[in-house]
């Protein structure tokens, strides 16, 4: 061409990579389409958008169930590069979500699929009502939900997306940037142990965070071949085979989609620290409680006062709506750039080879891998950590920060990345002072130490609850998962 230039628009080469591609793709004509697709918009350099989708509701959804009506929510995609799964709204045939998504550098040319499903509790496959798929164009839209047979209409769907061109220079493609959403999941091993006196140490929060392959880039940190337990899991025979499928039945089960589910957004320091506030089940089984335990004045002591029970107690319960001190096990996903974390004496790790294997879902990469924990510090900075603190001071008399490791076996994660690791998490918790450090740093040994020895002896925390465990009658998770038939009993 004149001047030197690539034409962009070659069609002996485009022809030339599609013929190539066929030979890779399964068959399947959506499969080929896809690639084809990919090649075309790579060739043609496709101009790219940041897109804000709010998906406002939906009506006219069929009643499925034989008793009630449903219990709907949504999977959305875009080119199968980035998804998004939506809350679960109770009992209702005309779900309202209002809920926001946005993307950033997107082809104009993707689309955008989205699954409506109902869930159905008790089952390990929800009922499937329906979907559409619709371009990125901007602008209010109303769309049909297609049903699986003949596409009759199951329903409408109303959303509307906002379009503005991607920056220079041109960043990740199918780039997630929020809002920063969290899920937090009741374990199933709860089963009918309610009034529980914590909560957490039965639950698994999921949040999706971003900016991780601008920070991380291309770094993984794949499993440690020369850790016993992470050999077990990944090696090639019949055991570890059996071990894996024990471990990936018990994700599903820990971070399965429920009506139970809480969830929230983080946008401000305060939202982070209510994520570890202490609670307990009421007879309802419902996470929180109208009780509050709270210290006497001249605490650091044994005594709480119980207000519903007229007397005060030397044995102590957690404190509601206050940080808890407790030490959580974390995984940032290869798959989806989520950060997996519950606490470190979880009940259910009972029986699993590792605790960041079942974050993980037993993949064999992981972004990064450790544990973290919250600690206190005085705002003029005289004091740091939780043997300076008591409970008379109200927590937001005091700063707060997140100390986070690299202490994970299974994983091993290079100390190199602590920096870019804190980096990742000071931008998606704003206002929120975060530190790494390595797992071997006398300063995080320390400050370790001092949050447990603060649960020991000022909420009520009892030994026990610091290492995974069963209470008298309790079924572990992986034996549920045996008795669902997720896996084979080996015994």
């Amino acid at each position: 061409m004149p001047g030197g230039q690539r034409n962009p628009l070659s069609v002996t080469k485009l022809v030339e990579k599609v013929a190539d591609a066929v030979h890779t793709a399964t068959g399947n004509a959506h499969d080929l389409a896809k690639v084809t697709k990919s090649i075309v918009e790579d060739k043609l350099d496709v101009p790219c958008v940041d897109l804000v989708i709010k998906f406002i509701g939906a009506s006219g959804i069929p009643k499925l169930d034989v008793v009630g009506t449903a219990d709907p929510y949504f999977v959305a995609k875009i080119d199968d590069k980035v998804s998004m799964v939506s809350t679960v709204k109770m009992n209702t045939l005309t779900p309202v979500w209002n809920e926001t998504w946005r993307v950033r550098n997107v082809p104009i040319t993707a689309d955008l699929l989205v699954e409506v499903l109902d869930k159905d509790i008790g089952s390990p496959i929800d009922d499937f009502i329906g979907k559409f798929r619709t371009s990125v164009a901007a602008g209010a839209k109303e769309v049909e939900i297609e049903g699986p047979l003949f596409r009759r209409s199951r329903g409408t769907f109303w959303l509307k997306i906002d379009s503005t061109p991607s920056s220079d220079p041109p960043e990740p493609r199918y780039l997630f940037d929020g809002p920063i959403r969290y899920s937090r999941h009741l374990s199933p091993t709860v089963g009918r142990l309610t009034n529980l006196d914590d909560a957490r140490l039965y639950s698994t929060w999921k949040m999706y965070l971003i900016g991780v392959s601008i920070y991380f880039k291309e770094v993984y940190q794949h499993w440690n071949v020369n850790y016993k337990a992470a050999q077990t899991i990944f090696g090639t025979g019949a055991t570890s085979l059996a071990v894996r499928t024990g471990i990936q039945a018990g994700h599903k089960l820990l971070y399965a989609r429920s009506t139970s589910n809480g969830f929230g957004v983080i946008e401000t320091a305060a939202d982070v620290l209510k994520l570890f506030h202490g609670e307990k089940l009421n007879p309802k089984g419902i996470i929180g409680s109208d009780q509050e335990y709270l210290p006497v004045q001249d605490q650091p002591t044994s005594t709480h006062v119980t207000p519903n029970a007229f007397q005060t107690t030397q044995t102590q319960t957690p404190l509601v709506h206050r940080v808890k001190p407790a030490v959580y096990t974390y995984i940032i996903s290869a798959e989806d750039d989520s950060m997996r974390f519950s606490e470190t004496g979880a009940a259910f790790f009972v029986d699993f080879a590792s605790k960041h294997a079942l974050h993980a879902n037993c993949c064999e990469r992981v972004r990064y891998s450790g544990e973290f924990h919250p600690r206190p510090r005085a705002k003029d900075g005289a004091w740091v950590g939780w043997q300076d603190f008591n409970d008379s001071m109200p927590d937001e008399t005091v700063d707060w920060e997140v100390l986070i490791d690299n202490n994970s076996g299974t994983y091993s994660p290079d100390k190199a990345m602590l920096p870019t690791l804190q980096a990742l998490l000071e931008h998606n918790f704003p206002g929120f002072r975060v530190q790494a450090l390595d797992r071997e740093d006398k300063e995080l040994t320390k400050s370790v130490q001092a949050c447990r020895d603060y649960a020991l002896k000022y909420r009520g925390i009892q030994a026990k609850h610091l290492q995974p465990h069963l209470q008298e009658g309790e079924e572990s998770l992986m034996k549920q998962a045996v008795a669902n038939g997720a896996v084979p009993n080996m015994q």
